[in-house]
């Protein structure tokens, strides 16, 4: 070929040159048209969230397939995010994005699920709620990464403060992290609301202590949530059940909210000063509004004057989403897709309480870098009001229609399914972390 082409004209030559390099370009061009038509039509398919054609809603097992281009690194490799360190981005506004890599774990993969948790396995027949991913209006967050986290906790220990959101929540960090190194359970209470787990190989520690006002509370309730006795509440004075371990942490998660909706007397200096919803106690009608300021203030000037300075996230309190009645009055939750912003409003106390929280918090914050205290703010509240279709709602039973397909069933639309919107939380977590 080499001595055919020294044959010919310099002429020919160029022309030959030109004619190769004008295809070139033609071609390129129209592959070009034919990739940006093809991504056109994708962005278009997935407007909506995708569900799983002849879907068996009797397996117990989510089964998909990761894209590449969104799988998660799990050997430690830069999983930065793509935060523009120029624009100051606000993590907790944005919007619910379709997904299709879905979540790094499924009901399978993951031991450390709660049965009521479990809606795969219970029978939940949609897996739609599954492909959704928190995306900032400024900014993209990446997925959590469990190999670098546990690299950045190597030796250190974090402990989740509150109520049954916050075991959700530690559970759903359980089940991430367990997809490099499996939890060693080392306690659990009586009732296995506190524990503490082990992940040996890192020497990570990882706890959630049960306390529900986050103050010393008398409580009088069996399992089913019925109680015999009014709940007591001291107003000035904190659950020492977390308090006297606060030092052993070097990260803390820490929440609350539903419990101060319920009936209950209200104790400052030893005496009763007030109740919330007591009829026929004779005693004044403070309102939880009031309980829940006083606790607040309370938290947060512990980690303002305590002598130990770890990093505290303050996480704002979590709406339900029953429509047509309450948990205990036929209730339910059977949205199928998230809301988009503007399509929702807060009810009316999940809007005091989180006001309360906010003002609270701003009034330390400021106070807090003088003092040499860590405290941030983990805003889930809006996040997760925009997501009424990630909860069991009756699926926090096992089958619950098996029996009778138009039985009356008791939803919950409070807490997530495993996986599901709650696992996104954890992702602005590492996110402030690696950002700190």
């Amino acid at each position: 070929m080499v001595k055919r082409m020294s044959t010919f004209s310099m002429q020919n030559h160029n022309h030959v040159c030109i004619k190769f390099a004008a295809s070139f370009l033609l071609a390129g061009l129209t592959f070009r048209l034919l990739l940006w038509d093809s991504l056109s039509s994708s962005s278009v398919v997935v407007e909506t969230p995708p569900s799983l054609a002849g879907e068996k809603t009797e397996s117990p097992v989510l089964d998909f397939p990761l894209q590449d281009s969104d799988s998660v690194d799990f050997q430690g490799n830069n999983n930065q995010s793509q935060t523009s360190h120029n624009v100051k981005c606000d993590i907790f506004i944005g919007e619910w994005v379709p997904d299709l890599s879905g979540p790094i774990y499924t009901n399978e993969s993951c031991h450390e699920i709660e049965h009521h948790q479990n809606c795969m396995k219970n029978g939940r027949p949609d897996s739609g709620y599954l492909y959704w991913r928190w995306t900032p209006r400024d900014c993209e967050i990446p997925k959590f990464n469990p190999n670098k986290f546990l690299v950045l906790m190597r030796n250190k220990s974090w402990a989740f403060i509150g109520d049954s959101i916050s075991r959700n929540h530690v559970q759903s960090l359980l089940c991430i992290l367990s997809q490099v190194e499996p939890a060693v359970e080392v306690y659990h209470d009586k009732v296995y609301r506190s524990k503490i787990w082990k992940f040996p190989s890192h020497n990570f520690t990882l706890s959630v202590i049960w306390t529900p006002f986050l103050i010393e509370a008398a409580m009088f309730e069996d399992k089913t949530g019925v109680a015999s006795s009014d709940i007591h509440l001291h107003l000035d004075k904190l659950d020492n059940k977390w308090t006297n371990q606060y030092n052993n942490f070097d990260y803390v998660v820490i929440g609350g909210g539903k419990w101060f909706l319920k009936t209950a007397i209200y104790h400052e200096n030893n005496a009763v000063v007030g109740c919330h919803y007591c009829p026929g106690k004779n005693l004044t009608e403070l309102g939880f509004e009031y309980a829940y300021r006083k606790a607040m203030q309370l938290v947060l000037n512990f980690f303002m004057n305590s002598n130990h300075k770890e990093t505290v996230f303050f996480r704002t309190t979590t709406p339900d989403h029953f429509e047509n009645g309450e948990w205990f009055s036929g209730g339910y939750c059977n949205r199928t897709v998230p809301f988009k912003e503007g399509e929702i409003d807060m009810i009316d106390v999940d809007s005091i309480m989180r006001d309360i929280e906010l003002e609270e918090f701003d009034k330390v914050s400021s106070l807090g870098s003088d003092k040499g205290v860590n405290l941030k703010l983990l805003d889930t509240t809006m996040l997760s009001l925009l997501r009424p279709d990630g909860h069991p709602g009756p699926y926090r039973e096992f089958q619950p229609y098996a029996k009778d397909k138009n039985g009356k069933v008791q939803n919950d639309c409070l807490h997530w399914c495993l996986p599901g919107p709650i696992d996104s939380w954890n992702d602005i977590v590492m996110e402030m972390i690696v950002n700190a």
